[in-house]
């Protein structure tokens, strides 16, 4: 009997304890939450989802992990200025749920508003988006990398109207070789360098800058075009292909890129130096690596040599304690290694120098996190993807992974 009674005593110890696991553990080991997430949020205009889901998360792109719609919103993934939303814990577990009330209807998951003093009904389009649709808006219905370098055989500016030496907006361009009607909506891309894989030299794909859209106003040889949207200048030379009509981004939702995955950022778009907040850069992984719209990425920065400020002197360097009498006040940071024999001459009786070798004086540095990716353009090898967050400077030849938990 004591014995059966000692079991009971263990059994619930255990069992409480398995319920702090299960329970209690991964409410912040699986969602780590933000030590300031609020109470309660409500929706600004200009607001976008990865920040919201930044006021609650230290990972925003687990945004779905806790989001929990009203189960009267026909379209959960809908967001408005103006929701309240409200974080709970069910069962030790993080939820965050949109409250709308004020007797605000909506249909087809879009709100309806009934305006004043007319009696009429309108649904508004204007749900927060996942990211800044500004930001990439310009790259998402522009071939920005080409697959091969089948754009240099594209049809090309030859020149413009008057001999200017440039084409600007509602400016007309003449083409080479544009003898079909077919097609009237072209754009203007300008053919840059190849991407090239910096581990292994392959070539990913080709730059094309996005210059402009023009419409075709006589076809031939030259054809002319009268140009309806401006990037930038139009210069001689820059290629002529069909406008391609994507359709819009809009919304989804982040996830991480396959775990394991990793790349390096071997382009920024617009060619800045510096990487920051809301730059484009190119990666060399794309489709065939498993990446899609929407695959989370960290950038880390390492792996590079860098100099021993002590082992080299420069750190403690006494100037007191070195003369002209001392190898190393010539020779640096190098160490009496032989003596090199036959050089210059092999008939020579006695050596003629001292040979050194340096001294171990760098160090690998370790990599840090710098910044988060979020892709939003997928190639077969390349990937477009924004600068979601930079903790630190981020560089080309910066490495990026799949997300650690």
């Amino acid at each position: 009997m004591r014995q059966s009674s000692k079991s009971s005593r263990f059994l619930s110890v255990l069992a409480a304890a398995l319920w702090l696991v299960l329970v209690v553990v991964p409410a912040s080991a699986q969602v780590p939450m933000n030590p300031s997430a609020p109470q309660t949020y409500r929706v600004r205009h200009g607001d976008t989802l990865w920040d919201i889901a930044g006021r609650f998360l230290r990972d925003p792109w687990r945004w779905s992990e806790i989001w929990e719609a009203n189960r009267k919103i026909p379209n959960p993934n809908r967001i408005y200025p103006g929701d309240e939303l409200t974080l709970s814990y069910v069962n030790g577990r993080p939820r965050v749920r949109s409250n709308r009330g004020g007797g605000t209807r909506y249909e087809g998951g879009m709100r309806v508003v009934k305006l004043s003093p007319r009696v009429r009904v309108e649904s508004l389009e204007n749900e927060v988006p996942m990211i800044p649709i500004g930001a990439v808006a310009p790259f998402m219905s522009r071939t920005y990398v080409a697959e091969t370098n089948e754009i240099d055989k594209a049809p090309y500016v030859v020149g413009f109207p008057d001999e200017h030496i440039v084409a600007g907006l509602h400016d007309s361009i003449y083409v080479r070789s544009i003898r079909s009607a077919r097609v009237d909506n072209f754009e203007v891309l300008r053919p840059g360098e190849p991407y090239k894989d910096p581990d292994t030299g392959e070539i990913l794909g080709y730059e094309a800058l996005y210059v402009a859209n023009a419409r075709l106003e006589r076809t031939g040889d030259p054809a002319k075009l009268h140009v309806l949207r401006l990037e930038k200048e139009i210069a001689i030379g820059d290629r002529v292909i069909p406008a391609v009509n994507d359709t819009p981004l809009r919304n989804f939702f982040p996830e991480p890129a396959p775990a394991g995955l990793k790349g390096k950022i071997i382009s920024v778009v617009n060619g800045v130096s510096q990487i920051g907040q809301f730059n484009t850069v190119v990666i060399n992984r794309g489709k065939r690596d498993g990446l899609k719209v929407g695959s989370v990425l960290e950038t880390f920065r390492g792996g590079f040599l860098r100099r021993d400020e002590v082992k080299t002197g420069a750190a403690n360097w006494d100037w007191r304690s070195e003369s002209p009498l001392d190898t190393e006040f010539w020779y640096g940071n190098f160490k009496f290694n032989r003596w090199i024999e036959n050089e210059p001459d092999p008939n020579a009786p006695l050596p003629l120098h001292q040979g050194y070798r340096q001294q171990d004086t760098k160090f690998v540095a370790p990599f840090e996190r710098s910044g988060i990716l979020l892709v939003f353009r997928v190639f077969d090898r390349i990937s477009l993807a924004l600068v979601m967050r930079a903790t630190n400077v981020i560089h080309v030849k910066d490495t990026v992974a799949a997300p650690r938990g």
